[in-house]
């Protein structure tokens, strides 16, 4: 039973260090148990769902001193991760107790295709086990050493009688996939679609993977198709709040990048690991992935424009991190390999879409936790100005910040027009758990002012809350 999960018993001494961090989130018992429910709701599907949802009584009795029990502690400790942009540890909590989630850091010796064939499980079977793992957590961010790297590349083929015989039409098909169903998270968000992919992933390509190349060309391409293809299905789930199963699927990304010996590839899976991270919470973490991720081939070998993308991440991660002089040096090297990523330079087969409102996004981003807010509202109108229709989900995502910023400068009104049209994008049919969030955040935003009946707010307050019944 839940009770039973969630710590009931004797009421134990008052737990100070939760109720500290009650106050500092600015949050009611009701809204972290609201919190907590939806960081719980990542994991968990269907009755499992319903079973594990807990009330302002819970909390209620975690303060009185109730230790909660299983993956619990984990996840109100990611709760208030998300909330106060710093790592909470269960110990900070006043939990004690080592959870599973502590001890559940990512096991880089497993095999990728064990991973591959676990996808073809049913949707429950997959939550439960991400469950049974715990959530998101700083131990789950360790990355392999240095060898492991090399020694991976030089991971021998498999050599087998039987299977399936793949060869270059093969790879042009699924790289033909995944630049379907990136597309298609860019125009509708993460939550459209992603099971399909892990479908795919766990029998179409797990079939290629165990089949007979023609050549090493092709085994190393089709790992560095499966890779990208896996990446994808991660950064999808990352864009839908599904935290834990994106950071499984980067990691099996990263394993076949570095089996397929595609140092920029492995590069580019690292960055998008340290963004989730850095949205999380995990300053020191994100900064740590994101210098993996600039390091030797992995950026030597990258063209300018993947460079820019690998540099403006790690510029991020430096501002956050409060080093403002390197992340301002890494912003203009970033901005100095996009100039320089002009038509005479072949790129590969990429699906990461980086130009150059993607760059001022980054750059805002940056600029904004460097404390600029100024320039940082230019860069995010230059974002807004210059992407293209057919990212629409990036595009909302964009107008939350810029509207954010707005706000916090005053400009109320102002932040309400920008505000409106991430709600209309937000209507018409995506997706994504970082857009609806920006939906939250602007409705938390939007609270200190709500009694100076301002019209443009109470109206727009009124769109988002049912925008949020709808959807919830």
């Amino acid at each position: 039973m839940i009770k039973d999960r969630l710590g009931a018993g004797m009421p134990r001494e008052r737990n100070e260090h939760l109720v500290a961090l009650l106050l500092e989130a600015r949050w009611s018992r009701a809204e972290a148990a609201a919190a907590y429910n939806r960081v719980a709701a990542e994991t968990m599907s269907g009755s499992i769902a319903e079973n594990s949802q807990i009330g302002r009584s819970h909390v209620s009795m975690w303060v009185g001193g109730t230790k909660p029990q299983g993956v619990a502690p984990s996840i109100l400790c990611q709760a208030f991760t998300r909330r106060l942009r710093r790592e909470i540890t269960p110990q900070e909590a006043g939990f004690t107790e080592e959870t599973p989630s502590a001890q559940g850091a990512l096991d880089w010796s497993a095999d990728p295709l064990t991973a591959l064939s676990d996808l073809g499980r049913s949707v429950d079977s997959e939550r439960r086990r991400f469950l049974a793992n715990g959530v998101f957590s700083a131990a789950a961010l360790a990355l392999p050493d240095e060898p492991w790297w090399d020694s991976t590349a030089r991971t021998p083929a498999a050599t087998l009688t039987t299977g399936k015989r793949v060869g270059r039409g093969d790879v042009e098909t699924v790289k033909e996939l995944t630049v379907a169903f990136s597309r298609m998270d860019q125009r509708r968000g993460g939550g459209h679609g992603r099971r399909a992919v892990d479908q795919y992933l766990g029998h179409e390509v797990r079939t290629f993977l165990r089949g007979q190349f023609i050549d090493d060309i092709t085994r190393r391409a089709m790992l560095a198709a499966s890779a990208e293809l896996a990446y994808v299905s991660g950064w999808m789930a990352f864009d839908n709040s599904e935290h834990a199963v994106a950071l499984s699927r980067f990691n099996t990304a990263v394993k076949l990048a570095a089996r397929a010996g595609d140092a920029p590839l492995s590069g580019h899976i690292l960055r998008a690991m340290a963004h989730q991270a850095l949205d999380l919470g995990f300053r020191a973490d994100a900064l740590r992935i994101s210098d993996a991720s600039i390091r030797g081939a992995r950026y030597t070998d990258a063209t300018p424009r993947e460079r820019a993308l690998l540099g403006v991440v790690h510029a991020r991660t430096l501002a956050a991190n409060h080093q403002r002089s390197a992340a301002s040096r890494a912003l203009l090297r970033a901005e100095d390999d996009l100039a320089n990523a002009h038509d005479g330079i072949v790129e590969p087969d990429r699906t990461f879409f980086f130009g150059e409102a993607s760059l001022a996004h980054e750059t805002a981003c940056t600029l904004r936790d460097l404390g600029d807010a100024q320039q940082a509202v230019k860069e995010f109108r230059r974002s807004v100005r210059t992407r293209g229709s057919a990212f629409r989900r990036t595009h909302a995502v964009t107008l939350g910040y810029l509207g954010a910023v707005q706000i916090a400068q005053g400009g109320v009104e102002e932040a309400c027009s920008t505000w409106s049209n991430v709600l209309d994008s937000m209507e018409d049919g995506i997706y994504s758990g970082r857009a609806r969030q920006t939906v939250v955040d602007m409705r938390r935003l939007m609270s200190p002012y709500r009694r100076r009946g301002i019209p443009a707010l109470r109206q727009l307050d009124a769109r988002a809350a049912a925008y949020l019944a709808q959807v919830d």
